[in-house]
């Protein structure tokens, strides 16, 4: 199960929308690092992003969180994201090959396919029901001041 910790910023009945402290595994900026806060500074906007997660804790607006991700989740929004888009694309190619009429246009059909394949995977991803409620508040690490 992978953990981080967050500050609740908004709480909307039993989800809240928590902003996450610092990232990754803390070792972003140092040496012996992997190097991925470096490209996420190149990449990404420095506006702090937030997420909705469900909150079992009942946590309230200010306070520092434990998030929890459940095992598996990774893998399948990788496979909604990433594999789902390429598969369609390798049948869209498919497809397209097939339905060349002559044998000189094979090639444009199918890339054209391909290409057709791909965008629809990637809207198809992008409309599918959210991912929203796979995190979970699992602890109040600090509650907020005055509580």
């Amino acid at each position: 199960m992978l953990e981080m910790r967050a500050i609740v910023v908004e709480v909307h009945g039993e989800e809240a929308s928590v902003q996450a402290l610092g990232g990754g595994c803390g070792h972003c900026n140092s040496e012996g690092g992997c190097g991925s806060g470096t490209l996420t500074k190149l990449f990404c906007s420095n506006k702090p992003r937030h997420f909705k997660v469900h909150n079992e804790a009942a946590a309230k607006v200010g306070d520092e969180v434990q998030i929890a991700l459940p095992d598996g989740v990774l893998l399948r929004g990788a496979m909604k994201l990433y594999m789902f888009p390429l598969a369609l694309m390798l049948f869209g190619g498919i497809m397209g090959r097939d339905l060349a009429n002559e044998a000189n246009f094979r090639d444009a059909y199918a890339v054209a396919g391909a290409v057709i394949g791909l965008l629809l995977g990637f809207v198809m991803a992008k409309l599918s029901p959210s991912s929203s409620g796979w995190a979970v508040i699992s602890s109040i690490v600090i509650p907020r001041s005055g509580s």
